[in-house]
């Protein structure tokens, strides 16, 4: 409030009282709406609801009832739900066993691998042995070649050494099958370590044991994290070999449990228990996933920018 009119004041005064008044916006036409943003959005929502579609069709058929199943329409979201389903996979299959079967392969030849590749991958990425070029690209070789394409030759080793019905059926091809990978990923992961390191460790008074396991690995956890986690999931899935190498009801794995569901007559087909057996098997890699997302994104993402 100004006591006097506003042409009574010096022109600098009337300046300053012209900014000090409020400014009402001016309106506008009409702002531009982000279609790029919306198209962005929406395409991320599709790719989303296509990767997870398969995941939620089982989810909703491992609860609804075998009448909603079987109807024709197909009965998308279900009105009625029931855990018999999952009741009767405990009871007619030792699921519990499945579960810990695969558990144990899935975690030992992890840890084999792992055990394996990481010394291997400091190997040839710091010691640079004799040969280490023609190392590395056997190792590149091998991981061009599908698994089963090893097929026949890991039957007639597992036939000589009388393996069949035995976890180390299973935890040696695993283990041989994903070391390539593991051996690659580390290595690239310890090259990328400073060398200096090393050289202050060794004035310490470390040798390359002690190095290796109290320094170096304690750096390369995402590493770790990311290819055991890859190495977990292809020896939990796996169908080929286990199918194979496991005739016996109490050692078979999840994949190939899940298959050998039966119904209660030759021609039906347990869509309910096997659907429920699914989404059992996919939980705990899920979780699993979900546990170490940082550090799986840690893992994917480290060396990617330089400097």
């Amino acid at each position: 409030n100004y006591p006097l009119p506003i042409t009574h004041y010096p022109c600098h005064i009337m300046t300053v009282i012209a900014q000090d008044r409020p400014t009402t916006p001016t309106p506008t036409r009409g702002s531009k709406i982000p279609w790029k943003k919306i198209l962005r959005l929406l395409g991320v929502a599709l790719v989303v609801l296509f990767c997870l579609a398969p995941v939620l069709w089982q989810l909703l058929t491992s609860f609804k009832v075998n009448e909603d199943i079987a109807a024709v329409p197909t009965v998308y979201v279900p009105t009625r739900y029931t855990f018999n389903h999952y009741i009767e996979l405990f009871t007619r299959r030792p699921f519990w066993r499945y579960i810990l079967n695969s558990a144990f392969v899935s975690i030992t030849s992890t840890a084999v691998s792992l055990a394996i590749g990481a010394p291997a991958a400091y190997a040839l990425a710091r010691l640079r042995p004799w040969g280490g070029k023609v190392i590395l690209a056997g190792v590149l070789i091998v991981t061009l070649f599908p698994g089963i394409l090893l097929f026949l030759g890991l039957l007639e080793i597992i036939q000589a050494l009388r393996l069949g019905n035995n976890y180390l059926a299973l935890i040696i091809p695993y283990t041989a099958i994903n070391l390539p990978l593991t051996i690659l990923v580390l290595r690239s992961f310890f090259q990328q370590l400073p060398k200096d390191l090393e050289d202050s460790a060794r004035v310490d008074g470390y040798n390359t044991f002690q190095m290796l396991w109290r320094i170096l690995l304690p750096m390369t956890i995402p590493a770790l994290v990311t290819t055991g986690i890859l190495t977990f999931i292809f020896a939990w899935n796996e169908f080929i070999f286990a199918l194979t190498f496991m005739t016996r009801e109490e050692l078979k794995t999840i994949p190939v449990g899940a298959a050998q569901l039966g119904g209660a007559s030759v021609f039906e087909i347990p869509y309910g228990p096997i659907a429920a057996a699914t989404v059992l098997g996919t939980l705990p890699l899920v979780l699993l996933v979900l546990f170490f997302q940082r550090k799986i994104v840690q893992g994917l993402t480290a060396g990617a920018v330089k400097g």
